[in-house]
C-alpha cells in the first residue's frame, strides 16, 4: 500500500502562486508515474498534470500551461506541483495521484491506483 499525502494548499489572490507538494510513503516506486487532478464544487474531477517515472515527460491540461509546472524528486519520494499566476476558477480540492507502470494517456483518463486526501487551494478574485 502506498499512501499519498498533500500539502501547500491555501488561499491566495488572483495572480499569486502556490507550490503543492504530495510526499508518498509505503512501498513506493520510482516507477511509479505521478500527477494531479482537482475537482471545484459541482463538477467532475479532472486531470491537471502528470509526470512520468524518469521525470522526462511532462503532461499538463491545456488550462495550467505555461502557469503550472510539475516535478519529481524519486529520492525524497515528492512530487511538486508549482502554480503560478493563479486564477479564481484554478479554486478546487487539489488530489496527488499516483500510477503503476501506466501509460500517460491511461494516467490522464483517469487509470489510477492511489490517490492523496486532498488539499484545498482557494483564489480570490
Amino acid at each position: 500500500q502506498v499512501q499519498l499525502v498533500e500539502s501547500g494548499g491555501g488561499l491566495v489572490q488572483a495572480g499569486g502562486s502556490l507550490r503543492l507538494s504530495c510526499a508518498a510513503s509505503g512501498r513506493t516506486f520510482s516507477s511509479y508515474a505521478m500527477g494531479w487532478f482537482r475537482q471545484a464544487p459541482g463538477k467532475e474531477r479532472e486531470f491537471v498534470a502528470a509526470i512520468s517515472w524518469s521525470g522526462g515527460n511532462l503532461y499538463y491540461v491545456d488550462s495550467v500551461k505555461g502557469r503550472f509546472t510539475i516535478s519529481r524528486d524519486n529520492a525524497k519520494n515528492t512530487v511538486y506541483l508549482q502554480m503560478n499566476s493563479l486564477k479564481p476558477e484554478d479554486t478546487a480540492v487539489y488530489y496527488c495521484a499516483a500510477g503503476v507502470h501506466v501509460t500517460m494517456a491511461r494516467f490522464t483518463n483517469g487509470e489510477i491506483d492511489y490517490w492523496g486526501q486532498g488539499t484545498q487551494v482557494t483564489v480570490s478574485s
